[in-house]
């Protein structure tokens, strides 16, 4: 397989033999990771629940909770090696045409604040801010606020 076929993202539903792999990369890339037992949850709710693989690794993934009409993204996340490259930006595309498939009218998501890049990458595709929920993720000291953002579908 050439290398630049390597490089083509694809995406597929994530199995339970997945959760070891996704619950390393969560340790690796956050200081307050999602566990194995979230992404389980998850899977067994029926949330949709995806991953993307390049040449056979596993390099990212999300989870999205579909509701009457608008979706909400839980999780989105790229391992750190494959970040910077474009595949977040990928990663999100699916999960709003995923979000657009099941008929949802809106797609929210939270983000940190002082997640820069993960702002950026939202904006750049089209979210916008929507109000802030105080004191919504854990942090070290304390806690720290997140921004919802929401994408008209």
């Amino acid at each position: 397989m050439s290398a630049q076929l390597d490089r083509v993202p694809r995406f597929r539903p994530m199995r339970e033999a997945d959760l070891d792999r996704i619950a390393r990369i969560e340790r690796e890339i956050y200081s307050h990771p999602w566990t194995r037992g979230n992404f389980a949850d998850s899977i067994e709710a029926g949330y949709g629940c995806r991953v993307m693989e390049c040449g056979g690794e596993l390099i990212g993934y999300g989870v999205l909770m579909l509701g009457v009409q608008e979706a909400h993204l839980l999780n989105l996340s790229v391992a750190a090696p494959w970040q910077g490259k474009g595949y977040g930006r990928a990663l999100l595309m699916h999960f709003i045409d995923l979000a657009r498939r099941s008929e949802a009218d809106h797609l929210f998501l939270e983000v940190r604040p002082s997640n820069g890049a993960a702002r950026r990458l939202y904006a750049d595709v089209g979210f916008r801010e929507v109000s802030v929920r105080r004191g919504y993720y854990p942090a070290s000291p304390g806690r720290e606020d997140a921004i919802l953002m929401g994408y008209a579908l």
